[in-house]
């Protein structure tokens, strides 16, 4: 199977499939001397793991992190990083019932007429589960944005099915397993989930995502764009049907006068592009929100077909999120993490030695 890389210079390949014995992963291109250990990468692990809250899947998983390679005494070496996050809590079992049917609105069908066959347990290599590498790979760039160029990447919940979450504080996304930016939400959020996975059913979410501190001159003008990579980055996360830039879709609505950022001897007026013309960004706050589809693992029947393509009803038992977009947010923000990582490194590999001549957002 291919397509199980990312990136250019900072390359990211994982491995591993939902009942496996363990996921695993390769970060290539990450410079050497960053001070980095398991614990700066389990930090992130812990945010997004399974079994956090009762409002997510109840599969018990330590998520905990092994360094293989690419780490000596405590600092990267510049060769390639291997890690290995080992699965403790599978149950193929609850999947033996829908081994020969297909899932709606899953990845099922797909699979089994491209590869003519699939692993049915918990959907194989098509699992959330697989963004544990990602959130790992994250980590790393996080840290590495944060000490080499002071960006900083956050995410929080906007949405939640049909209730929107006016922002408040970054103090109350931490503060409660949403990652709601509105402590005083929590509590309907709560009553919302309940009832949600009472009825078997689930819902879709809208997380934003934002990396502040962003120099000015990242991506590239044509192929490459900062923000196509950011949308295919996005858009290559689980459940993902939609990803916005700075306004995104209510550009529609807006005349030229009110959607082009003014600018001043301060800076832009305001941050409609997202951070990014041209596909390079602008010094301002890479702005980006994703909308992630209900879960499809429900468990009201539903119509489907069988694998001789005979008509049946499929009811989806097992553990599953009622609403993905509640873990969502430390996955959304590692992608983010990855690509500025990136292409921050392929900036310094073609232009370090360029000096703006309109003076703006440098790197330290």
């Amino acid at each position: 199977m291919s397509g199980n890389s990312f990136g250019t210079l900072y390359c990211v390949t994982s491995f591993g499939e939902s009942h496996g014995p363990a996921y695993g992963g390769v970060v290539d291109g990450c410079p050497p001397g960053l001070e980095l250990s398991a614990h700066d990468i389990q930090a992130e692990l812990d945010r997004r793991k399974p079994g956090s809250s009762r409002h997510v899947t109840q599969r018990r998983e330590t998520d905990t992190i092994e360094i293989l390679s690419g780490v000596y005494e405590g600092r990267t070496t510049g060769t390639a990083i291997g890690f290995l996050i080992r699965n403790e809590d599978q149950r193929s079992k609850d999947y033996s019932a829908i081994a020969e049917k297909f899932r709606p609105g899953h990845a099922d069908y797909t699979y089994w007429q491209k590869y003519g066959i699939r692993d049915a347990r918990g959907g194989g290599r098509a699992s959330a589960r697989e963004t544990v590498v990602r959130v790992a790979a994250g980590a790393i760039a996080k840290k590495w944005l944060r000490e080499r160029y002071g960006v900083q990447v956050r995410g929080y919940l906007a949405e939640l099915g049909q209730h929107k979450i006016a922002f408040k504080s970054w103090n109350d996304v931490s503060a409660n397993p949403f990652f709601a930016p509105n402590a005083q939400r929590v509590a309907q959020l709560e009553k919302i989930m309940d009832e949600l996975r009472e009825s078997g059913d689930s819902c879709g979410a809208r997380v934003n995502v934002v990396g502040t501190g962003v120099p000015v001159g990242w991506g590239e003008p044509v192929y490459g764009r900062l923000d196509a990579d950011i949308a295919a980055a996005m858009m290559s996360i689980n459940a993902v049907k939609g990803v916005e830039i700075g306004a995104g879709f209510a550009c529609i609505g807006q005349k030229g006068s009110e959607h082009g950022d003014e600018m001043t001897p301060q800076g832009f007026a305001s941050n409609n592009n997202g951070g990014v013309l041209g596909g390079i960004s602008t010094g301002q706050d890479v702005a980006v929100s994703i909308a992630l589809k209900p879960t499809s693992s429900i468990r009201l029947p539903r119509r489907t077909i069988d694998v001789r393509g005979n008509a049946t009803t499929i009811e989806t038992t097992g553990r599953h999120d009622p609403c993905v977009g509640i873990r969502a947010t430390p996955i959304a923000e590692a992608m983010l993490a990855c690509v500025l990582m990136d292409h921050a490194l392929r900036h310094r590999a073609q232009c370090a030695d360029v000096t703006p001549p309109t003076q703006g957002r440098k790197p330290q």
